[in-house]
C-alpha cells in the first residue's frame, strides 16, 4: 500500500510504500476510495495546536509518534475481514466514523467514544485516509452511504458530522430566533444545508471573504454578513432585530468569538467549534449578568453519526463542492487549504 505520511513536522508530507495490513480479529480492511483533506489536518501537519500566543501544545508531548498518516474524513470499500467480523462482505461501500476510543470504557461502551479518555482516532492517533488502505477496528465504525457518490459521502464523516452535532447545541432556537455561523468553509456550508434539519431559526453566515458569503446565500442561509466590517457586532444585532440566540463559530480565532459573544442576546449561547487557536479574554461578570454559555462541540457521537446518515441515505442532504484531487497532491491541497483558495471540501483520491 502506499500513503502520504508527515515524516517531520511542519515539512511536506512524504509518498511512501509499506505492507498492507491484514485484518486481526473484528478489523476490516478498507480500500480507500476518497478522503477528505480537513481544516484541522494543517494543525496536524504543523504538530499541535496554539492555546496561546505563548504555548503550543506539541502532538509529541501527547504520545503522537511519527510517521503518521492524517485523513480522517475516509470512505472506501472493504477488501478483506478479520476472523471475528460477521455481516460485512468484501466489496461493500462504506463511510467509515474515524472518532474511535479504547472500546473498552463506559463512553466506549455508550457509542461516545469522543469522550473516551484514550481515544485513538484515525487520522490523528493511528493512520488514516491518506493512502490507499486503512484499517477499522469495528464493523460498528462503519456506515452505508446509499446512492450519493463516496467523494462527497466521506466529507460526512467530519465536515458533516461536526456540523450537524454542533447545529444540535442549538435545537432549543425557535422560528423566532436567529442563529448566526462563523465561517463560510465546507464545515459552515454544510452547517446551512443540515440546519433546517435540526433548527427553525433563521440563519445568518458570517464571513470575511464575498465569495463564500455568496456560495452561503446559494446554500440556503437568510442572509449573510461581513464581520470585518467596523462595529460588526452591533451592525449585526440590528440585522437580526437584536442580539442573537445562538452563534456556532466553526473558525476559533479570538477574533470571532470576541465578535459571536458581542451578539449574542441575554440567555444566549456560543458553541466554539473551530481550532485556529489562540485564547479569549472574556469579561467575567458579563456572563452571569447576560446569562450566556460557551460550549464547545468536536465532532460528533456515533448516535449523530446514524442520524446524519440516515437523511443523508434519504436524500435529504444537499451536497456541499467537493474538489477531487490525487493523492499525490496532498501537499498542493494542504496548501490551498492555507492560502484560503478553497469553497467547500477537497477531496484525496489513491
Amino acid at each position: 500500500m502506499k500513503a502520504q505520511q508527515i515524516i517531520n513536522w511542519g515539512e511536506p508530507l512524504e509518498e511512501r510504500e509499506m505492507d498492507t495490513p491484514e485484518p486481526q480479529g473484528s478489523e476490516i480492511l478498507i480500500r480507500i476510495s476518497a478522503c477528505g483533506v480537513c481544516h484541522s489536518d494543517l494543525h496536524l501537519h504543523e504538530g499541535g495546536f496554539r492555546m496561546s500566543k505563548d504555548h503550543f501544545a506539541r502532538l509529541s508531548d501527547m504520545g503522537v509518534e511519527l510517521p503518521m498518516t492524517m485523513g480522517h474524513e475516509i470512505g472506501g470499500i472493504v477488501e478483506a475481514v478479520g476472523p471475528d467480523v460477521e455481516g460485512v462482505e468484501v466489496g461493500q461501500s462504506y463511510v467509515v466514523y474515524p472518532w474511535i476510543g479504547c472500546g473498552d470504557c463506559e463512553h466506549c461502551d455508550a457509542g461516545m467514544d469522543i469522550n473516551c479518555l484514550t481515544t485513538r482516532p484515525l487520522g490523528t492517533r493511528r493512520d488514516g485516509g491518506y493512502a490507499t488502505h486503512v484499517i477499522c477496528p469495528d464493523k460498528r465504525y462503519l456506515f452505508d452511504h446509499g446512492d450519493v457518490s463516496m467523494d462527497l459521502a466521506c466529507t460526512y464523516a467530519c465536515s458533516g458530522l461536526t456540523a450537524y452535532s454542533a447545529l444540535k447545541k442549538l435545537a432549543d432556537a425557535t422560528e423566532k430566533d436567529t442563529v448566526v455561523i462563523i465561517g463560510a468553509g465546507g464545515v459552515g456550508l454544510s452547517a446551512v444545508m443540515l440546519a433546517k434539519h435540526v433548527t427553525r431559526a433563521k440563519i445568518i453566515v458570517a464571513d470575511t471573504d464575498a465569495e463564500k458569503r455568496s456560495v452561503a446565500r446559494q446554500a440556503g442561509a437568510h442572509e449573510t454578513f461581513d464581520n470585518s466590517q467596523d462595529d460588526a457586532a452591533e451592525k449585526l444585532k440590528e440585522l437580526a432585530g437584536g442580539g442573537v440566540k445562538g452563534v456556532i463559530d466553526f473558525v476559533g480565532r479570538p477574533e470571532t468569538a470576541g465578535f459571536a459573544l458581542d451578539c449574542l442576546a441575554k440567555g444566549g449561547k456560543l458553541v466554539l467549534v473551530g481550532l485556529y487557536g489562540e485564547a479569549l479574554p472574556v469579561a467575567l461578570p458579563r456572563m452571569p449578568i447576560f446569562q450566556l454559555a460557551i460550549q464547545g462541540s468536536y465532532v460528533g457521537s456515533l448516535q449523530d453519526m446514524d442520524e446524519l446518515m440516515q437523511l443523508v441515505r434519504a436524500g435529504k442532504v444537499p451536497p456541499i463542492p467537493v474538489t477531487p484531487r490525487p493523492l499525490a497532491e496532498a501537499n498542493d491541497a494542504l496548501q490551498a487549504l492555507i492560502d484560503g483558495t478553497v469553497s467547500g471540501r477537497q477531496v484525496l483520491k489513491p
